[in-house]
């Protein structure tokens, strides 16, 4: 993932909010003032928990008797090539398989591989940034070069090959995303992490007698979280966009589990005589982009005050 998509600026408040080495409750109230004004970063929040609920409470209703949900793999022969009805909101493939259905189920896929992988990238980016940036001097140079390595590589050309070496699957697309998406998160966290030791409260914690893990867990973590949640929002559109790339290029998930890539794909070839078969998750995996990327916008500003819209 490449490191320009991550905000770098520091949008650490002012002093005057920051309380006991914390962000200030005052701090948070703000940001949670700014982020309501802004209409579209209030849509983008309430879509992307929909997509998050959607995969889990479609399912379920599909236990109930005659409602329009199916599983990924189930055909309806009677419906092949159908346009969109009540029986099928987004109409049929060419196997008689719910498009609505296997879109769902696509996103339960994404979910699943982009937070996965942005989790472990914070974990690894994020405990890189911290030692590199507190401690400073040899480890600093060494964990810096060898993030500077990581981003030598073409990012998607790397997962390409990562993939095709492990093999096609979800937990080797994790994998592939993984070893190459902490370095934006370690050169993130570094520069935080720079910034906030730096700080008055950190030394008077320090002058008091105040633990390295004491100062790192209470006076400085705390105060790198809203950069951190930025990155993670822009990340997790970056990690969905190369699963789809990676089944295009027939190296995502097995089938018969779907994933946005492959309905695209599979899509295009009817785009002439079932356009719905195209169109439905095409329209469906763009509004997703759009959304976390509008979130991750709208957070970026409310969460530095000083920031110009």
């Amino acid at each position: 993932m490449n490191d320009e998509k991550f905000p770098h600026e520091e949008i650490m408040p002012e002093s005057d909010t920051i309380a006991d080495g914390h962000l200030s409750e005052g701090f948070w109230r703000g940001a949670g003032r700014r982020f309501r004004r802004d209409r579209v970063g209030v849509a983008s929040a309430l879509f992307v928990l929909v997509l998050v609920l959607a995969p889990i409470v479609f399912p379920l209703l599909g236990l109930i008797p005659g409602f329009p949900f199916y599983h990924y793999a189930e055909s309806d022969y009677a419906a092949v090539r159908e346009g969109p009805s009540w029986h099928h909101w987004a109409g049929c493939d060419s196997a008689g398989r719910d498009i609505f259905s296997r879109v769902v189920y696509s996103l339960r896929t994404a979910l699943l591989i982009s937070f996965s992988a942005v989790l472990i990238n914070v974990l690894i980016g994020g405990l890189i940034g911290v030692l590199a940036g507190y401690r400073g001097g040899t480890l600093d140079l060494v964990l810096m070069r060898v993030t500077d390595v990581m981003f030598a590589f073409p990012g998607f050309l790397f997962n390409l090959i990562l993939v095709a070496a492990l093999g096609r699957g979800v937990f080797t697309i994790i994998v592939a995303l993984s070893v190459t998406g902490w370095a934006a998160i370690a050169r993130l966290m570094r520069g935080q992490i720079l910034a906030i030791k730096q700080r008055e409260y950190v030394e008077a914690a320090r002058a008091l007698g105040a633990g390295e893990l004491a100062l790192v867990g209470r006076y400085i973590l705390p105060n790198a979280l809203p950069p951190l949640l930025v990155a993670i929002s822009f990340a997790m559109p970056q990690a969905m966009m190369i699963e789809s790339g990676l089944s295009v290029l027939g190296l995502g998930v097995r089938p018969p589990m779907p994933s946005w890539g492959a309905l695209i794909t599979d899509g295009i070839n009817y785009v002439r005589f079932l356009p719905h078969v195209l169109l439905f998750p095409a329209i469906s995996f763009a509004i997703t982009l759009l959304a976390f990327t509008y979130l991750g916008d709208a957070l970026q500003h409310t969460l530095n005050p000083r920031g110009d819209r």
